[in-house]
């Protein structure tokens, strides 16, 4: 492997980088949409190096797997070719045989993996058995920018439970909302695009109950073309108050939505909400209130591997306080809310153990991308 490593051209290296980056790209189209599994992505270059004979993502719920899409489309253009892929290659019998076998098969003979999957059944397997096989095998290319895309699935896999993202909009004067007003827009037209592409790439929104009333949102992704991708919508509500006539409920039977109730909720009224549609799960509230560990494991129990939390001052709090926030995605604009604002939280206390990912700027706001520091970093 080192030596291999060590001889390989800065030409050959710099389309090692370009052609990763492209199955990183690809493997985007399908975030939040795959189920348990990543959404990985794949690119088959012929023997010419410089030739893209197949791509593929993974499917939508899961499978396909990219690699095998990819093999699909290259055909015997693959034979002696070089295999791009995101995530190690699946090496265990599930509901599809095994990718690695696959790549064997269709006569690969490099394959250049970003990422190694800490899935036990897999976790360097796939790696062995490609190299067994006499296949030329580079890992590590472009880690960091692939790790982005399948933060998600690592994180379940790593910490048993979704991953955390809290986006919140942000005024120059560090207000969140103003008091008896709804739907305050503090962020601007583009802002408001990046927020809705987020939650087309996360697999459920959550909120707490206090949002619902004050704002009467509908939590959908409404960019044109991606309106089929809006989350499973969670609303955190312990004594099961929601307003039977706001946009949720109405809703609930077009856009999955669920509600985090405490035990011994008034069952007519539970009998009501189901009836529109409503999936309600009732959670240990003996002190109250609910613990965040509590919601997650509900939400991983029921195949949820990533959680946009939108909720207020409250809800972003208590899973802050209680260190279960994976990612922190802040836009901030320059506008005054005034004496009348809600409070953002105090995110100078919560951000000293993140890093800083990304920042950018989309008109006049700002937006800044954290992550927490305790979160393995990719191989």
């Amino acid at each position: 492997m080192t030596e291999i490593k060590t001889t390989l051209k800065m030409a050959d290296r710099a389309d090692d980088y370009r052609f990763m980056a492209a199955a990183i790209r690809l493997a985007r189209r399908h975030l939040g949409e795959t189920a348990e599994n990543p959404s990985v992505g794949a690119i088959i270059v012929g023997t010419d190096g410089t030739t893209i004979v197949g791509h593929g993502v993974t499917e939508t719920g899961g499978r396909p797997h990219a690699e095998t899409q990819a093999l699909k489309m290259a055909g015997e253009n693959a034979r002696g070719g070089t295999a791009y892929v995101t995530l190690e290659p699946c090496s265990h019998y599930g509901k599809t045989p095994p990718c690695a076998n696959a790549l064997i098969n269709a006569g690969i003979k490099r394959v250049v993996i970003s990422i190694r999957d800490p899935d036990k059944r897999v976790s360097g397997r796939g790696i062995r058995m490609l190299e067994d096989a006499g296949i030329v095998v580079e890992t590590g290319i472009l880690a960091n920018q692939a790790y982005e895309g399948l933060s998600a699935y690592l994180v379940t896999r790593q910490l048993a439970r979704p991953e955390v993202t809290l986006k919140m909009a942000i005024s120059a004067d560090n207000g969140i909302g103003v008091e008896g007003e709804r739907n305050v827009q503090i962020s601007n037209g583009i802002s408001h695009s990046i927020s809705h592409i987020m939650r087309a790439e996360n697999a459920a929104i959550a909120v707490g109950i206090k949002t619902v009333f004050a704002d009467n949102p509908e939590l959908t992704c409404r960019l044109p073309g991606l309106e089929e991708r809006s989350p499973i919508r969670v609303v955190i509500d312990r004594k099961l108050s929601i307003d039977g006539n706001c946009r949720l409920v109405e809703t609930a039977k077009h856009v999955p939505t669920w509600i985090i109730a405490g035990k011994n909720v008034d069952p007519k009224k539970k009998a009501g909400l189901e009836k529109s549609g409503i999936d309600i799960f009732e959670l240990d509230d003996k002190d109250g209130e609910f613990a965040p560990r509590d919601i997650l494991n509900t939400l991983y129990q029921k195949g949820i591997s990533s959680l946009l939390l939108e909720g207020g001052r409250a809800t972003a709090c208590s899973f802050l306080d209680h260190g279960l926030v994976d990612r922190i995605a802040l836009f901030r604009s320059k506008l005054i809310l005034g004496k009348k604002e809600i409070a953002a939280p105090d995110f100078s206390k919560y951000l000293v153990n993140f890093n800083k990912v990304n920042e950018a700027n989309f008109g006049e706001d700002s937006y800044s991308e954290w992550r927490c520091r305790r979160e393995c970093l990719p191989e």
